[in-house]
């Protein structure tokens, strides 16, 4: 299957990246976000291959790649960031209120490690603002559309902010997703514990909602807080799960110089944690929740592994910001074609094969 678009694209990426990396990361990001917004980053026009067409969340994807959610935290560049070929892309984390986030510097490239550290503290425009930019979105969008929603570092009340968040959002968005994930927000990973996430979520009452509701969990719960977790979010009308978000262990390989910053590290040191948890998880959930993989994924194989391990669809972010657009055709391509070698004539087809 060829990509007529991926060609510009790859060249636009290797022209542009080693000026980006020099650049402090935070500010390379804005210029990034702008650079969308005003289409200078191209669009991939080529039709996704039909194996990779699948349907989760009660929702139609044309290919199971999306944008993690952090990269665009105000929903600046939706549709330029659909326009490159994922099949959906998860805007946020929106607050209630506006907020600053943490002092900077405040994100950090371990290139050594193909790594990045962040403890930007869900800084955004808040939820106004958020809202009117999804509401003039041309519809139908390219891809499918989710909405990240978090609480404010003060003044926060879960069980009255979540609801809202997620009425609110449920509007304009295909799906919403709740963080109690995120380790940059002072008491936020105690929301995912099973009693205070149980108070939340029937707060919330997904059922009522109209649109899936997701949960994203930390990569780093105790082994037996995973089960719990998964009966409340069952118990709840909890469409599916995104495992995982950052994580706050710093693994021995590390060799970047940045390694001991504070916050939570994403990229190719998470791949093998967070996709042993989502194997754990898919095993637990035994098809009652659909599981999308986030971590560390820069390549169709590691896609292709967390397919194999349970996730449904997949998200991709530090890889994303390391590389550039030329990535996302390249996984495509490489998924379709791994899908063809081992038999799979669709995605669904290899979900979980090898958990």
């Amino acid at each position: 299957m060829a990509y007529p678009g991926a060609a510009m694209l790859a060249r636009l990426a290797s022209a542009l990246m080693p000026l980006v990396r020099g650049l402090d990361a935070e500010k390379a990001h804005r210029l990034a976000l702008r650079a969308l917004r005003a289409g200078l980053a191209g669009r991939d026009e080529s039709r996704d291959p039909v194996a990779l067409g699948t349907h989760a969340l009660g929702l139609n994807f044309t290919n199971p790649i999306g944008l993690a959610a952090g990269f665009d935290k105000d929903a600046e560049a939706v549709l330029p960031l659909m326009h490159l070929g994922f099949g959906f892309v998860e805007a946020g984390t929106v607050t209630p209120q506006p907020q600053a986030g943490n002092p900077k510097p405040r994100l950090f490239r371990l290139m050594e490690d193909q790594a990045v550290i962040n403890r930007m503290g869900f800084n955004n425009g808040g939820l106004h603002d958020y809202l009117l930019r999804l509401e003039a979105l041309p519809r139908p969008l390219p891809g499918v559309l989710g909405a990240n929603v978090g609480v404010n570092k003060e003044g926060a009340d879960p069980e009255r902010d979540y609801p809202s968040l997620c009425q609110s959002a449920a509007r304009l968005a295909d799906y919403v997703t709740i963080n109690v994930s995120s380790p940059n927000t002072p008491g936020l990973r105690d929301l995912q514990g099973e009693a205070r996430l149980d108070s939340i979520l029937e707060a919330v009452a997904p059922r009522t909602i109209g649109k899936p509701i997701l949960v994203k969990l930390a990569p780093d719960l105790a082994e037996d807080a995973l089960a719990p977790i998964i009966e409340v979010c069952v118990k709840h009308g909890i469409a599916g799960l995104i495992i995982s978000n950052t994580t706050v262990a710093r693994p021995a390989s590390l060799r970047s110089p940045l390694k001991d910053q504070v916050g939570g590290l994403s990229g190719q040191p998470l791949f093998g944690p967070s996709t042993e948890m989502l194997a754990r998880a898919f095993r637990i959930a035994d098809g009652r929740l659909w599981l999308i993989g986030a971590g560390g994924v820069a390549s169709g194989e590691q896609a292709y592994r967390k397919i194999r391990a349970g996730a449904s669809l997949v998200q991709i972010y530090s890889g994303f910001a390391l590389a550039g657009p030329a990535l996302i055709p390249r996984i495509k391509k490489e998924l379709a074609a791994l899908l063809a070698r081992d038999g799979f004539a669709r995605v669904a087809d290899a979900v979980g094969a090898d958990a």
